[in-house]
């Protein structure tokens, strides 16, 4: 019986030390769309060149853990929304089919980390109705508050993604992270400070050996994070925050390779392709 007791006793020890291993994860960017207004750097980039071309992309970016967590950050967006017609779209594809490149069905997305509240990487978080949803508590309440008060700041969102944010929280599936540096599932955390929005976030992925930034907005372009400038015009509520967003995140990423903005379409041929339109950043 002692026999017993001991084998069982060595098995508890090894599971628990299994749970509190950090799971491995496999990381995706995913383009669901692709502008066709013919920007240049400088549209996106403070002071950058008006004569350099830029490929303007819009993207979800996957990722898979062997926890079984499917975890997208950002949600992107439905193709009736009307901001959308200022891009030009060459090409789009729902969000949620465009990962069934990858295998990944609507109802296997268990986490969404939203970025920001913005209508391209909000409004379709309706496509997704098992995932929970985490947004930093500030970016939620300017969102859903002051930002529609008389000289608020509403540029960028939509009233029926408010709706959606609302529906979320009163659902119980909206998890608000209050601050930065915050891991908020085993292995993945976020952090503020580029005031892209009033509180936006991105996201740190421990992948392997690998330290992963899905930056999202807080850097829009390779041009800004090479030359740590600002973006244009709009982009931000605090352009020196939003530098030193940038300088912080060479330090935290493994490399500097591994930092991801969010519109940039050179990340597609920057990483091994493993469907049309979705690149595994490895």
């Amino acid at each position: 019986m002692k026999k017993i007791n001991l084998f069982t006793l060595i098995l508890s020890f090894v599971s628990l030390a299994a749970c509190a291993q950090t799971p491995t994860y496999k990381v995706y960017a995913v383009k669901f769309a692709e502008s066709g207004y013919p920007f240049k750097v400088g549209d996106w980039a403070l002071n950058g060149p008006k004569n350099q071309p830029v490929k303007i992309d819009f993207m979800v970016w996957l990722i898979k853990g062997s926890n079984g967590k499917n975890i997208l950050v950002d949600a992107g967006f439905l193709g009736d929304i009307e901001d959308a017609k200022n891009f030009q779209l060459k090409t789009y594809q729902r969000p949620d089919s465009a990962l069934l490149k990858l295998g990944v069905k609507q109802d296997d997305i268990t986490d969404i980390i939203v970025s920001h509240p913005h209508w391209d990487h909000f409004d379709g978080l309706s496509l997704f109705p098992k995932a929970k949803v985490w947004m930093q508590k500030l970016d939620y309440e300017f969102f859903t508050g002051a930002a529609w008060q008389k000289k608020g700041e509403a540029g960028g969102f939509a009233k029926r993604d408010v709706i959606t944010a609302v529906n979320l929280n009163l659902a119980g599936r909206l998890k608000l992270v209050n601050g930065d540096n915050k891991e908020i599932i085993k292995g993945i955390k976020v952090y503020t400070g580029s005031k892209h929005t009033y509180d936006s976030q991105y996201v740190l992925v421990q992948s392997g050996s690998k330290k992963v930034i899905l930056a999202s907005d807080n850097i829009w372009i390779y041009y800004s994070l090479q030359h740590l400038v600002p973006p244009s015009q709009g982009g931000t509520l605090d352009p020196k925050g939003y530098v030193k967003a940038m300088q912080r995140m060479k330090t935290l990423a493994s490399d500097v390779k591994y930092i991801i903005p969010g519109h940039d379409g050179k990340q597609l041929e920057v990483f091994p392709k493993v469907a049309d339109g979705v690149v595994e950043i490895r």
